[in-house]
């Protein structure tokens, strides 16, 4: 897949199959537009494309913060399991969002990309004011002998997939329904930074996370099964999402893993955690020793899982 960022220095391409999209989290329903984008492409020997945007459009606009399901690296590393052959990444400013949807048709998709077809999900809009939709594709596109093809909502076990019930699902910790919706386990990236070291005490260290970029949403409080990658390998731990009720007075969020069966200094290290499975939510103990008992048990309850697993 070749990742694409100026529309001014574009390579020969086939007369691309295109989608457009934030595409955040790349989803079941995402990966069910782009099978069936990757596979027309294919058959009429053109190219396979995905235009995105990056930041995301309501942060570009201020809008209010939103809480990404992946990064643009992320994005990308999901996008090249796919098959795709081009994704171009826009960059989303206030200029660009002033573009009328008509604008961006007859310039980006026709005399820049020469596209042969566009294939949309269930009632995409783009452009300015969200004014663009697949009827105006279809009315601008179709006198020039292109296609248009609306692909319906993907149900996933009745559930309409979007991004935004995703993130909902991994607010309210309900990682099990954001992972069916997504069609992988979740996952943070970021590095580890110093904490206060209480773990320690307890027989619990903990490594302490700041995410990649404070625009990643993290799941809901709680205790989870993970998978902790870091120096290109991957070992098994714990995860606590919370404020630490019973060791803090503090409302600031925290990220710590304990991973099993690993003893070494990682301060500063790049790592990657694969959400796999919630075991609790966020409680408040009576003292240490309380905590230390509850922890036993969650350890239990992790290694039960990944030996099922």
């Amino acid at each position: 897949m070749k990742v694409l960022s100026n529309l001014s220095a574009l390579p020969v391409m086939r007369n691309p199959l295109v989608t457009l999209g934030t595409y955040d989290g790349v989803h079941v329903g995402h990966r069910m537009i782009l099978t069936q984008l990757i596979q027309k492409a294919a058959e009429a020997s053109k190219d396979s494309m995905l235009i995105t945007f990056d930041p995301h459009p309501r942060q570009a606009l201020g809008l209010g913060e939103v809480s990404l399901l992946s990064t643009l690296v992320e994005k990308i590393e999901l996008l090249e399991q796919t098959g795709l052959d081009y994704l171009i990444v826009l960059p989303f400013t206030k200029e660009f969002s002033n573009q009328s949807a008509t604008e961006f048709i007859n310039r980006v998709l026709i005399e820049q990309l020469n596209i042969s077809e566009i294939i949309l999900g269930y009632d995409h809009k783009f452009g300015h004011n969200r004014e663009g939709d697949v009827h105006l594709l279809a009315n601008i596109l179709g006198k020039t002998g292109r296609l248009v093809t609306e692909i319906p909502a993907q149900d996933v076990d009745e559930i309409i997939v979007s991004s935004t019930k995703i993130r909902t699902a991994l607010v309210h910790g309900d990682l099990e329904t954001a992972n069916r919706l997504l069609g992988y386990q979740y996952q943070i990236q970021g590095k580890v930074v110093a904490g206060n070291q209480l773990g320690r005490t307890i027989g619990f260290p903990t490594a302490n996370i700041e995410p990649t970029t404070s625009s990643k949403l993290i799941p809901g409080d709680g205790v989870y099964a993970v998978e902790f990658r870091v120096n290109e390998r991957t070992y098994l731990g714990m995860m606590n999402i919370g404020i630490r009720p019973t060791v803090s007075n503090s409302t600031h969020r925290v990220i710590e893993v304990h991973v099993l069966d690993f003893n070494a200094d990682i301060y500063g290290e790049s790592v990657r955690i694969t959400v796999c499975k919630r075991i609790r939510g966020e409680q408040v103990f009576s003292g240490l020793e309380a905590l230390t008992e509850q922890l036993k048990k969650d350890e239990v309850d992790s290694r039960r899982f990944f030996s099922s697993h």
